[in-house]
């Protein structure tokens, strides 16, 4: 990362710089401000993202939602795409062509296997919806989030790390003193490539050119159609979506370069061509709105935190969108680093426990990139059945895995990475059971005690527990 700011003395000072103002980077200033840190985040792009990937938010992501205090908006901006019918997922050749297998029923099963184990059910918003809101809350708690301007360089030592950050438009510069840097910028980080962090995993699964457009499809999916279809077409391979928003979809299809292919090659002619084919829509005019490349790999980076700088999100880890946990995994990651880093900023705990930040974190990614890794080739590249690993369970992915680090004192021999949350064990490591309580008259969950502070659970009588 090249420094074009000349140095000079600091000109603001904050407690963490957030690098990213993605899903995992809005996600940990949000927390982070929740709880009284003083965060500014940088953010390249001029907004939020457009894009409505990353779409559906799992019961552990609403949970943490719930504490950020926006649950109940999202839910209300799901009800709008839910009101389109019951999500569905196929593996078709096209979308009103021959289907290899559907997963309406089976998502519906996970639907209800999971009901019981989380106060708030699953939603289904896309990032594009997801991150203003998650910007708002941010920003309502005292985050600074600058968009259009980027992180060229920064220093640590032993007292903090100085942050120096451009304004893409007008070039001007701005020297940031901070305790800790958050990199939240994405799967090509350059804090992390800066760090020199090698990354490890199956690595590239296959390039992409993913496409936002509009059309009426009223005449081409049936009524009330409402979820994802992942094409085995003989002329590509890909995947058409619906949105939140009637008219606007998504489709991406995989090109390989070593046959020379490129994603020049995806001209507007091309892209009616591919949208056509995998919707059976010979006559369809679909409007263009934006192409994105991008790649679709399956890595983790070797370290998670160096010195007073954090990874979070794609810039830690990286899976197929398969299963959909990317997104929210990111967000896990900026809760669990956010409660950590207040918690030794407030003088609550010693900097040793920024520690089991990656110890705990690293084993959910390998969890979500072991699952998501099945996911691609039960739905996309069969030829790679039997090289991934084995499906663990998608409910034990989100709400059954277990933390292990010096944090956790683990008082049992069970080597498992994850449990059934339905048969909850509530021992060290696993997510608190979520049950309906009584705390001064009113109902709660269980799992709303925790995200606010230090909780003891202790029985009835409480003893010398509820007195300590």
């Amino acid at each position: 990362m090249t420094d074009s700011v000349s140095a000079g003395p600091a000109e603001v000072r904050v407690d963490v710089v957030v690098a990213g103002g993605g899903l995992a980077g809005l996600s940990t200033a949000m927390f982070l401000a929740r709880r009284g840190i003083r965060v500014l985040v940088a953010e390249k792009h001029p907004g939020t993202s457009i894009h409505p990937r990353a779409a559906g938010q799992n019961p552990r992501t609403m949970e943490l939602l719930r504490i950020g205090g926006i649950a109940e908006e999202v839910r209300r901006v799901s009800d709008i795409r839910g009101s389109q019918g019951v999500f569905t997922i196929k593996i078709a050749e096209s979308v009103r062509g021959r289907v290899f297998d559907t997963f309406a029923e089976s998502f519906e099963d996970l639907v209800a296997a999971t009901a019981q184990c989380a106060p708030v059910p699953w939603a289904l918003v896309a990032q594009d919806r997801l991150e203003p809101i998650m910007l708002a809350q941010a920003r309502r708690f005292g985050a600074t989030v600058r968009f259009g301007t980027e992180v060229v360089s920064f220093e640590q030592d032993g007292e903090g790390v100085t942050v120096r950050l451009r304004e893409r438009a007008g070039g001007g510069g701005t020297v940031v003193r901070a305790d800790y840097l958050v990199a939240a910028d994405g799967d090509r980080s350059p804090i992390r490539e800066r760090l020199a962090v090698p990354r490890h995993g199956y690595g590239t699964l296959a390039h992409v050119m993913g496409m936002i457009f509009e059309a009426d499809l009223s005449g081409v999916l049936p009524p009330g159609a409402s979820g994802l279809y992942y094409l085995r077409h003989p002329k590509f391979t890909g995947a058409f979506g619906v949105t939140d928003r009637p008219e606007r979809h998504t489709f991406w299809a995989e090109y390989d370069p070593a046959r020379g292919e490129s994603p020049a090659d995806f001209t507007p002619e091309r892209w009616v061509e591919l949208i056509r084919l995998g919707l059976d829509a010979p006559d369809l005019r679909p409007r263009l709105l934006e192409a994105l490349p991008w790649e679709m790999a399956a890595r983790i980076a070797h370290r998670w935190r160096q010195g007073r700088v954090f990874l979070v999100g794609d810039a830690a880890k990286v899976n197929p969108p398969t299963g959909g946990l990317g997104g929210n995994t990111a967000i896990g990651d900026g809760f669990d680093l956010a409660w950590k880093l207040a918690a030794v900023l407030h003088g609550e705990a010693g900097p040793g426990l920024l520690d089991s930040y990656e110890r705990e974190r690293r084993l959910v990614a390998e969890l979500v990139v072991d699952e998501s890794l099945y996911l691609y080739a039960h739905r996309l590249a069969p030829h790679m059945a039997g090289v991934v690993p084995a499906e663990t369970g998608y409910a034990q992915v989100i709400l059954g895995f277990r933390y292990r680090s010096d944090a956790v004192i683990i008082d049992d021999a069970d080597p498992a990475r994850a449990e059934d949350p339905a048969r909850a064990s509530g021992r060290p490591g696993f997510r608190a059971p979520h049950l309906w309580v009584e705390r001064q008259g009113e109902r709660c969950s269980t799992i709303d005690l925790f995200g606010r502070g230090w909780v003891v659970l202790c029985g009835p009588q409480g003893g010398g527990w509820a007195a300590a």
